[in-house]
Order: structure tokens, then C-alpha cells, then sequence
């Protein structure tokens, strides 16, 4: 089996280089090898290329046959590292939270422990008759978020 903590190694080297990041690294059973990689600026198809050829250029397929895919994550992929998340600051979001609740709004801020997404919704205001739109800004901790993903709105 192909050693994950090699392939690691040789993925972080080439990301360096390129200024990105790695998302995920997965190497199943069979040898098949699924790196997420991902950029402040978004990650072109010559730097998939790139990282795909210092891969292959590491492995001996004499030695072990393998299959290798590198990509970026799409939109609607659930952030799985913290860079996501300061990368999507200013950007829509939907957060699934551990109890259920779903929060969808604005990622305004990142911190190391938690995060906050800024999002408008009618409350009655005392001393009003009409319900108002205010500004409301939930912080999240990481632990209590079950899913985050970045949103695309269409208006």
C-alpha cells in the first residue's frame, strides 16, 4: 500500500511552492489517491497538474500500481480545514449545526477557536407595531458546527 504520510510530504512541498493548501488526502485500500487541494485565489488546472506530476514523479509503479486524483473542492463541499474558512470570510454560508439548526448568512469573522456569520431576520422591536429587519451576528464555536459550506446566491 502506498504510504500516506509520504505522499503527505511530497503534496506540502509542491503546495508550498504553488501557495496553496491541502484540503484532504485519502489513499484507499486499492491504492487509489484522492487529494483536495485548494488557494486564497482558487486552485488552476496547471496546479492540479503540477502537484498530480510531483506525485507520480515520487512513486515507483513498478513497485506498487496506484491511481491518483487531485482536484480542488467544489462549492457546496464542506470546509474540512481551517484555511476554508479564512478564505470564505465576506462570503455567503450555511452552517449545520450539532443540534440541527441550520444558520445561513454572511462569514464575517475567523478566529482559531470559533467563527461568525452575520445574517438579517424580522424581529419586533419594542415599541413598534411592525416587525423590523435587524442585523443579527451568531458566533459559532468550531466543535458545535457539523457542516460548513459555502453558498451561492442567485438574486
Amino acid at each position: 500500500m502506498v504510504d500516506q504520510a509520504f505522499v503527505k510530504k511530497i503534496v506540502e512541498e509542491k503546495l508550498a511552492e504553488l501557495e496553496l493548501f491541502l484540503v484532504d488526502l485519502k489513499i484507499d485500500t486499492a491504492n487509489k489517491i484522492d487529494i483536495a487541494i485548494d488557494g486564497d485565489n482558487g486552485v488552476g488546472i496547471d496546479q492540479c497538474i503540477a502537484v498530480s506530476r510531483a506525485v507520480e514523479g515520487s512513486l515507483d509503479r513498478e513497485k506498487e500500481d496506484f491511481e491518483l486524483m487531485v482536484a480542488s473542492p467544489g462549492v457546496g463541499q464542506p470546509f474540512k480545514v481551517h484555511h476554508q474558512y479564512t478564505k470564505a470570510v465576506g462570503r455567503l454560508v450555511e452552517v449545520q449545526l450539532l443540534d440541527g439548526t441550520k444558520v445561513a448568512g454572511t462569514l464575517s469573522e475567523v478566529t482559531p477557536e470559533d467563527f461568525e456569520v452575520t445574517f438579517s431576520r424580522k424581529e419586533q422591536i419594542e415599541g413598534t407595531k411592525k416587525k423590523q429587519v435587524v442585523e443579527v451576528k451568531q458566533r459559532i464555536a468550531f466543535a458545535d458546527a457539523k457542516s460548513t459550506k459555502e453558498t451561492i446566491s442567485f438574486k
